[in-house]
This record gives structure tokens, sequence and C-alpha cells, in this order.
């Protein structure tokens, strides 16, 4: 019951339920504008655990756990797990999961993790391979600092354009059939775009040109404006790719500010010393498992499109000097009834 509309959008006919979602954080995050409106706190990012990939890994675990519960649900009544984050071969993930005795998907698409499980999650549940699923995504600053730069004692200089690596998961409950009112409606799968850009400390400027080829699309593929959304939400972009992608738009006469925001840039702080904001496969997944899906819950936002961004890359790619793509899935969100 998927039927592709324009281009690249595909419509959900039975529009599968969002039956449940969670957002677990570090402390950081937990200090700043949005820290209320996790579920799970942590005072201490290492999570009693002996490595930093560890922590991550229950994190991740504490995100899934806490929605599954919400849905009433355990483990083994899920049909698969989508799952990835920034590590090699994704091992937060699959030490997450590695327990459930449930079918797992890893999913790496960096930035962009969260979207991606989310919308082919919905293809799954849409097409009948799985009754529910969870899909989930997570990162933490200091396994990430460890993969992609440099050790923390190293005491690196960051440039005004990085990003901080959000120390974060969040994780949604997929299904077929359900009371709530949240539901996936469409969903598009983004195309790598490549600008030239190889600077790792500046993913806003290499992911930008992909969010403005996946949102362009989508909005023309619906034949819709931006004000037919309450919320249009990209992540990570940061101050820098949000700039970008406005400015972008606008040259096509596409205004998306009244309903834009961008989850690096809605995560921290003015104060809280992350330069251009917040970014890793944690950051959009929290925000949106977090503050957003709880004001769609509420009412307050009733149609949302959640388009997730990655900066395709590795430390090797970087290295040898390879330009950095973006890549950029969205999934749209709609809360009816009551």
């Amino acid at each position: 019951m998927i039927r592709r509309i324009g281009q690249r959008t595909l419509q959900l006919e039975n529009r599968p339920f969002l039956l449940a979602h969670a957002a677990a954080v570090g402390k950081k995050e937990g200090e700043g504008p949005l820290g209320a409106q996790f579920d799970f706190v942590t005072e201490d990012d290492r999570m009693g655990q002996k490595s930093w990939e560890l922590a991550e890994s229950e994190l991740q675990k504490t995100a899934i756990e806490t929605a599954l519960s919400k849905a009433g649900l355990q483990k083994g009544d899920l049909d698969m797990i989508l799952a990835g984050d920034l590590l090699n071969q994704c091992i937060g993930s699959f030490l997450a999961s590695m327990q459930s005795d449930v079918p797992y998907l890893g999913q790496y698409g960096a930035c962009s993790t969260m979207a991606q499980g989310l919308a082919l999650g919905a293809c799954l549940v849409e097409g009948g391979a799985a009754r529910r699923l969870v899909a989930s995504a997570s990162s933490h600053f200091c396994s990430a600092e460890r993969q992609y730069r440099f050790p923390l004692a190293y005491g690196g200089q960051r440039t005004p354009t990085a990003q901080w690596t959000a120390t974060a998961a969040g994780a949604a409950v997929l299904g077929g059939q359900g009371s709530g009112h949240i539901r996936i409606t469409h969903a598009l799968f983004g195309k790598m775009v490549e600008m030239g850009v190889k600077d790792a400390n500046n993913m806003g400027a290499a992911m930008a040109p992909a969010a403005y080829d996946t949102l362009s699309t989508l909005l023309a593929d619906l034949g819709a404006q931006p004000a037919d959304f309450d919320c249009i939400v990209t992540g990570d972009l940061g101050h820098v790719g949000a700039d970008i992608l406005l400015t972008l738009l606008r040259e096509d006469k596409i205004d998306l500010s009244p309903v834009y925001s961008d989850c690096g840039s809605l995560l921290f702080g003015d104060g809280q010393d992350a330069h251009a904001g917040g970014s890793g496969c944690g950051c959009s997944a929290a925000v949106l498992c977090g503050p957003l899906l709880r004001d769609m819950q509420a009412g307050k936002i009733r149609r949302l499109v959640f388009a997730g961004t990655g900066a395709m890359m590795s430390p090797t790619s970087v290295q040898q000097g390879q330009p950095i793509a973006g890549i950029c899935h969205a999934v749209v969100i709609e809360r009816s009834g009551a």
C-alpha cells in the first residue's frame, strides 16, 4: 500500500502508528534548554560502564527500553530493531540490542540515521514485513571524539563552524495497529549531494545542499507550501548549515523560516559552548523523540516534517582529502483525532 508521488515521495496509505517514543541524554544535554523534556538524563556520562562505547550502548538501550515500557510492550513483541550510531560497525547499537533476541538491522546515515530508520521502518510496517518495530539512534561525545578527532586529553582547538556531538539517544516504536494519534504518512529517501566541501569541522555546509534537495523535492511532490506544516525540522545542520539551507530555498522563492527549526540549534543554549550547535545521530533522535513528539502528543504540533541530515565521511576519507557528501532523509508525521 505504498504509492509513489511525484519524483521520490512515498505515500503510506495505512499510515503506520508511532506508538511510543523516548529520549535519553547526557548531563550537558540535560542542562540545555530542552532538558526537562527528555525521559532520562544521566548524571554520569560514563553510565557506570568501563568504556565510552559501552556507555553509548547503555544510553541507547535505556531509550529503547523506556519507549517499549511506554507502549506497554516487551522486546519479544517486536519483529525488528532498526538502530544505528556513528561508531565503526555501529557497535553502540548492536551491543545495545545484542541480547534482545529480535531481528536487527544496523543503520548508518551519520546524523540522518534516525530519519532513515523511521522512513525504512514505516515502509516495512506498511508493507507487512513487520507488525511492530523500534527505530533508534545514538551518539556520545567521548566515543565520537575518540574515533573522529583526538583523545579528549589532547585538548585540540575547535573551529567556530564545528558542532558538538551530542551524548544522546532516541527510540520510537512503530506499529501497523494502535490507538494513538501520531502516524507516519510519507517518507522520502535522500540522494547523496556532494558540493566539494572537505572540511570535517564544517559539516553544516556539507549537509545543507542535501537538505535543500530533499525538502524542495518533498514540497514539490506534495504540492505543498511550508505553511502547510506546523514545523519543518532538520537534524543536524547547526547554525551554519541552517542559514545556508534557508538561503538556498529563498533563491527558489521558498521561505521556510516561519516554520523551520534545526535540532542541532535547539539542543544547546548559547552559554554552553557548543559553537555551531549539536550534531551526532543521537541529537536529532533525542530532540524528535523528546520535545517534538511530546508537543505532538499535546496537540501543539499537528503536522511535522522531520528531515535528518548526515555528513557521509570517515576518518580515513577525510585524511585522504575526499569530499564530504551530504544526505537527507525525511518523514512526514501527523497527529489526528482528539
